[in-house]
């Protein structure tokens, strides 16, 4: 592993893009990456500044819908195999977010750190059990 590889997270943010797109982008062979010893991704800095180059299309700022951001502090993270469960409270609200523990350790997550859950989604269904 060269000194100037970068994580996931590292190439996202540099990038402007998801951890999730990297990932396709090196399933599709859009983006060369490496494995460390812990057989985690690595994205070489070349490659980061290779596709740097190209114009921003989808460039954002950081303006996510204030309803659905929600601020707060980590409760709780449960790391089980390839996958998480972070639990934050948002003032009167806990929300429990599934995702990778290779997420989990590259934003470096731990109980009593400051957190904003972003929640995107297109419904929510709810329902009751049955009454007897």
């Amino acid at each position: 592993m060269a000194a100037a590889d970068l994580t996931l997270g590292e190439a996202a943010r540099a990038l402007d893009v998801s951890v999730d797109t990297v990932r396709r982008w090196a399933r599709a062979g859009k983006i060369r990456t490496t494995r460390d010893s812990a057989n985690r991704r690595r994205v070489p800095q070349a490659e980061v500044t290779r596709l740097s180059k190209r114009p921003r299309r989808h460039g954002t700022d950081d303006s996510t819908s204030a309803r659905n951001r929600f601020p707060g502090v980590i409760r709780s993270v449960e790391v089980d195999g390839v996958m998480a469960l972070v639990e934050i409270e948002a003032g009167p609200h806990l929300v429990t977010a599934a995702i990778t523990r290779d997420s989990v350790e590259e934003l470096g997550l731990a109980p009593g750190m400051p957190a904003v859950a972003m929640v995107k989604a297109t419904s929510v269904m709810v329902s009751t059990p049955p009454e007897t």
